[in-house]
């Protein structure tokens, strides 16, 4: 059971760890299959897996077939395209939000600075970084370059996956142009309205920590769904 456990954290696979009280035994539970010391049942399967979307862990049932749902949720994923100012601020304050952050620049001026060093760094082009990385459903990608040598890329890495958040800093006529060259690329106009640009939530932010904070809010927000 504990292997299970530690092989999809490191995989960054979702699992539910399902312990019945009455006597101790379990089971874990993934978005695809179970197993375990018992067999759970079609609606316990339908709790636990709707716990894990939710994330959240909780009792269910009642009298001896009460079983406590453990949702084991790694860290979702924020991948910063730039090591820029906005970066600075932006990586800390995702990391206490509980993401786990990974910043790919390729220009080692930007990247190797001290701010960054509590923080994942890939110096390789963003096509090759990201190649390396699996994107899932918890996965956000942000652009910060302005740059179509280093954003494009992953822009176009990042529409065809299926990250839940799409971020791309820049002016309303620096988003237009980045459409106009996705468009190039093969991108439907409803491809590309998945990509929040220019990010942020329209707050009125200036500094790059203002700034950061409405990228944060706007990826919160669409992480958990919420509608204003």
């Amino acid at each position: 059971m504990l292997d299970t456990l530690l092989a999809a954290n490191r995989s960054g696979t979702p699992i539910a760890l399902l312990t019945r009280l009455d006597d101790g035994a379990q089971a874990w539970v993934d978005l695809g299959q179970s197993a375990g010391e018992f067999d759970a049942d079609d609606a316990l399967l339908v709790q636990a897996r709707a716990l894990l979307r939710a994330e959240r862990s909780e009792s269910v049932g009642e009298g001896a077939s009460r079983v406590f749902i453990h949702a084991c949720v790694p860290a979702p994923k924020l991948l910063l395209i730039g090591a820029v100012h906005i970066a600075q601020p932006l990586a800390r304050m995702a990391a206490l939000a509980g993401y786990s952050v990974t910043l790919i620049d390729p220009r080692s001026a930007f990247a190797e600075r001290p701010t960054f060093e509590d923080f994942r760094v890939l110096t390789q082009w963003p096509d090759e970084a990201l190649a390396t990385i699996a994107a899932d459903a918890r996965t956000a990608l942000v652009t910060l370059t302005h740059d179509p040598k280093l954003d494009d890329p992953a822009l176009d890495w990042a529409l065809r996956s299926e990250c839940f958040y799409i971020g791309a800093l820049g002016s309303r006529k620096t988003h237009a142009s980045r459409l106009q060259r996705l468009a190039a690329r093969g991108f439907t106009p409803e491809q590309c309205a998945r990509i929040h640009g220019p990010v942020g939530l329209s707050i009125g932010a200036v500094s790059p920590a203002e700034i950061a904070v409405s990228i944060l809010a706007q990826l919160i927000e669409s992480r958990r769904g919420a509608s204003r």
